[in-house]
């Protein structure tokens, strides 16, 4: 058996043959910077959107460094209806990293009909890259 043969029939028997490049390849590395509920959500569209938000989707973040009642201000859209902002105690550093052009992306991690508008839509925000 010649060398060539032999590395490859190694490797088929190791199940690595199985393994396509690019997913033995390194991944993109992501940390949680952010966990919270939305502030705000029963000011914008949350109700009229409710049926159609699932765990998993997609957000916008979106500064608003001119905003009036916070200059650290992140509105959070989905599918581009605002939902609500993240809460203004807890925005610095996200906004900061925004600013600074640092790659983040954002996914709905609950819903819930709570009485409390507040605590309805759980977010979290990752740093990608």
């Amino acid at each position: 058996m010649i060398r060539r043969d032999f590395l490859i029939t190694l490797a088929q028997s190791l199940g690595l043959a199985a393994i396509p490049c690019a997913a033995r390849a390194k991944a993109p590395r992501a940390h949680l910077i952010q966990k919270c509920h939305l502030a705000g959500y029963q000011h914008h569209h949350g109700e009229d959107l409710w049926n159609y938000l699932t765990v998993g989707d997609r957000l916008d973040l979106c500064r608003e460094p001119d905003n009036p009642h916070d200059q650290n201000a992140i509105r959070i859209d989905w599918n581009g209806r605002q939902l609500g902002y993240l809460p203004r105690n807890q925005n610095q550093t996200t906004a900061l990293m925004l600013d600074n052009r640092v790659r983040l992306e954002a996914r709905i991690d609950g819903l819930e009909k709570h009485p409390n508008p507040w605590r309805r839509v759980a977010v979290e925000v990752w740093m990608v890259g």
